[in-house]
This record gives C-alpha cells, sequence and structure tokens, in this order.
C-alpha cells in the first residue's frame, strides 16, 4: 500500500485535511512497527493501544489513528480522528481492496486452511506474485492487515479466513470479495459456539457472501453437509474435490514415500503428482490448489513442476530430526477429531519407520461431547500398528481409560500436565527405528516435547 494521508483520510470520509506525506503500510503492534506504518491504537480491556502512540512516532510511524473520545492527544504529530479505530482499519480495508487490481481467494474450513493456503501460494508462486495471510490473521483485524499489506503489483491475494461464531466469515468474505472460494472440509472444531457439524458447515458457507458474481466455490465433495448447501444455490458456479468418484476432481491412488507424497488424480485433471508433504489428507488440500491453478491457466507440467517444491507453515506434518536418531512427525499445530484420525491414519500405514509413536494433546473447543470424541480416539488407533502411546492433558484421560486394559502400562502412557513422563519414555525407549507423531490443539504446546530432542532454542 502506498497512499498520502490526504487519501487515507477521504476513505475514511474525515472532515481533515492533511499532507501529503506516504503512508506505506499500517500496524497495530509498536514492537513490528515499520518505517512509514499508520499506527492504530486499540482500546480494549486490559490495555489501550493510545499509551503507545508516541512509542510508535519514535519508530518511524508517519500517522496515528486517535478515537476521538481518548483524552489528551499528543500534540505537533499527525493523527487521524476516528469514532473507531477497528471500524476505520476495515474501512480502509474495504477500500484498498476496491482499488486493488489482485485475483483474491479466500479459504476457510475446520482443518486444513493454513496448509491448503501455502500449497496453493506454492503452486501459483514460481509464474506470478503472490501474497498470503501470514500467520493466523486471519479474522477481522486480521484479515485488514493482510490486505492493507499488499503491495499494488500483487497478482494473487491468498486470504485465510477462521471464524469461531455465525457470521464472521460473511463479514470476511464480504471485505476481501474474492474471485475464488475454498471450503477444505467441515470438521468439530468450534463445536462448543455452533452446536453441531451442521451449524459449523453453515457458518464456514457464508464465505459465498462475498464471492464475486463471475467468481467459483472450490469445496470437498466428499462432505455431505457441504453437498447439500450447493445443492440449494442453482446459480452457484462450483468444483468439488476429494476421493469420491462423484468429485470434478479426486484422486485415485496414493502413496507415501520418505520423501512427501504420491499421488494420481482424474476428473478436470489427469495424471501423477508428487508434493514433498506427508498424508492423505494433505493430498486432498492440493486438490484445491490444482484446480484453482488450472483455471489461472497453468498447465498440468507447470503445476507438477511447482508443487513438487512447495512447503508449508512449521508444525503441519513437518518432518524433524532429534537426537537418538528418532524421526518427529510435528503436527502439533492444532487438532480437532478430523484432523486427529487424518494423522492417525498417517502413522497406520506409513512404512518409513518400523517402531511408531503417537503423542496426542487434548483436543479442545468441542463442547459437551468432548469426553466422546476423545474415547472415540480409541477405534482410530491400530494396536498392532503403534507400539507406544502417550496421552497429555485432563481430557485425554478419556481416552487413557479406553486403552488401559488393552495397552500395556510400557506402551501406554498419560499425564495430565507434565511433559516429563513422555520426554523421558520418548529418551529411554526410542532410536533411530522410530517414528513419532506430535498431535495436539495448540494449547497443548507438543512442540515443547520435540525442543527436548532438538537442539532448538
Amino acid at each position: 500500500m502506498k497512499k498520502t494521508l490526504q487519501q487515507i483520510a477521504d476513505w475514511l470520509e474525515l472532515d481533515q485535511k492533511m499532507d501529503e506525506r506516504l503512508v506505506t503500510g499500517v500496524s497495530i503492534n509498536t514492537r513490528t512497527l515499520e518505517e512509514g506504518d499508520l499506527f492504530i491504537p486499540f482500546r480494549g480491556e486490559k490495555t489501550n493501544g493510545h499509551k503507545y502512540v508516541a512509542q510508535a512516532f519514535e519508530n518511524g510511524a508517519v500517522a496515528s489513528l486517535w478515537q476521538k473520545d481518548e483524552p489528551n492527544p499528543p500534540q505537533d504529530v499527525p493523527l487521524l480522528f476516528v469514532e473507531d479505530p477497528e471500524k476505520a482499519l476495515q474501512q480502509m480495508a474495504v477500500k484498498y481492496r476496491g482499488e486493488h487490481l489482485a485475483t483474491f481467494i479466500g479459504i476457510t474450513g475446520s482443518n486444513g486452511k493454513t496448509s491448503t493456503k501455502d500449497l496453493l501460494a506454492g503452486t501459483l508462486s514460481p509464474y506470478f506474485k503472490v501474497q498470503k495471510t501470514e500467520g493466523n490473521f486471519n479474522n477481522q483485524l486480521g484479515l485488514p492487515l493482510t490486505i492493507l499489506s499488499l503491495d499494488e503489483d500483487t497478482q494473487f491475494a491468498i486470504l485465510e479466513m477462521g471464524m469461531d461464531g455465525y457470521g464472521q466469515i460473511e463479514f470476511l468474505s464480504k471485505m476481501a470479495k474474492p474471485m475464488f472460494t475454498v471450503i477444505t472440509n467441515i470438521g468439530e472444531a468450534h463445536m462448543e459456539a455452533l452446536g453441531s457439524r451442521e451449524g459449523i458447515a453453515k457458518a464456514k458457507f457464508e464465505i459465498i457472501q462475498g464471492l464475486l458474481p463471475e467468481g467459483k466455490l472450490y469445496y470437498d465433495g466428499d462432505e455431505p453437509l457441504l453437498q447439500q448447501l450447493v445443492a440449494k444455490e442453482a446459480h452457484l458456479n462450483t468444483k468439488s474435490f476429494g476421493t469420491g468418484p462423484s468429485n470434478d476432481l479426486q484422486v485415485s491412488w496414493m502413496e507415501t514415500t520418505k520423501e512427501g507424497s504420491v499421488f494420481c488424480v482424474k476428473g478436470m485433471v489427469e495424471g501423477e503428482f508428487f508434493i514433498p508433504v506427508l498424508g492423505q489428507h494433505q493430498v486432498k488440500n492440493t486438490l484445491a490448489a490444482i484446480l484453482i491453478a488450472q483455471q489461472v491457466g497453468l498447465t498440468d507440467e507447470e503445476i507438477r513442476n511447482s508443487l513438487e517444491n512447495v512447503s508449508l507453515t512449521n508444525m503441519r506434518m513437518q518432518l524433524v530430526n532429534g537426537e537418538q536418531g528418532t524421526l518427529f512427525v510435528n503436527d502439533a499445530y492444532n487438532a480437532a477429531p478430523t484432523s486427529m484420525k487424518a494423522a492417525l491414519e498417517f502413522m497406520k500405514t506409513t512404512t518409513m519407520r518400523k517402531d511408531k509413536w503417537i503423542v496426542l494433546g487434548d483436543m479442545l473447543e468441542l463442547g459437551q461431547l468432548e469426553q466422546q470424541y476423545h474415547e472415540d480416539l480409541a477405534v482410530e488407533i491400530d494396536l498392532q500398528a503403534i507400539h507406544h502411546i502417550c496421552l497429555y492433558g485432563p481430557r485425554m484421560k478419556h481416552l487413557y481409560d479406553m486403552l488401559k486394559n488393552q495397552v500395556s502400562a510400557e506402551r501406554l502412557i498419560w499425564t495430565e500436565q507434565d511433559y516429563g513422563p513422555i520426554i523421558d519414555s520418548i529418551r529411554s525407549q526410542a532410536d533411530e527405528h522410530s517414528i513419532i507423531l506430535l498431535k495436539g490443539s495448540r494449547g497443548m504446546a507438543l512442540e515443547h516435547i520435540l525442543k527436548a530432542f532438538t537442539k532448538e532454542d
């Protein structure tokens, strides 16, 4: 973004005359603020960003917003006086989006949003200028910050859209006005807020609300809840992906190697592809990237070449070598029943190492059914294939109780809030023949176990 202060004042419909100083970005954090940024101070329950406006100018801010009813604005610095800084941020994003010529792509889903974003960006970036959501900037604050961070010559903007209630995806979609939208799947995350998988599907499907008239929805065609919602939108342009035969693009075969996943597709695209990423669920996420890449004009060979070099954000089926020759599969960024089952299926079928370990942390935000969802994992664990089971967190006690009469104490560990017993068990029993899955919700921070076996700080 490159706008003068006067242009931003006009965006915000302010009755202020500003100078022609150039704003090249926006920031809500003085620690990451860059020279030329416009500072956005928020007033929350625990802190008041207006206290940091002076620091923002010291760090190179060119100007700052200021909430009109906030007392004692600083003198002799350029301030834009607004009713609500958060709404002003969102309004600026809407204005910039309206001027930007990039193709906007919105991605949502219970699981796989970030992976699909990374896969799509990796597919397109060798041929186009691509920018994507960084980190978890996928909500009502993060999305406008992402939009305003786009360079003016960006050709594709890939935006992740998250939510924890109704109306939020619709809000983000109408802000972004995407040409293409993706729903990766419907799982059980946010069950506590939305009550049912049907409710989750309805909330995710809000992504079509901002879809441009000529736009297209790509969705998990294996999910009956999405099939039903699509069927109700007769004029919606859609393409489905998955493993079922009715999908527009389907996986017909796949195999896991030490380097990643080899798979064949049929339908709108035919042939064999490779991604340096593990897991059948990641192959399925790749289908959305293939379809969109084909839609924007890439050849099958161009898609194939770029997919061979994609990489995912850390802690998504990430292979990490540990002490004693152990191999970790770090999938500890998040977990819900759907993604947990996918990771367990990978561990069941992988031939990378003979000695298989699973370290599972609590799945959070599952509401009243959390006990059932944890207990249900017992049938997903192949006790013949998995040699060691380590469970962490109070909710994993439910799974432990289901397994304790089937698995010996040497193979099964549960600890409520101490990583120590799990670390000790791995250190005393795992070796160069061991592969160890780390999978749990973000709040369980299972990467701390990995740090005990690597040289990372």
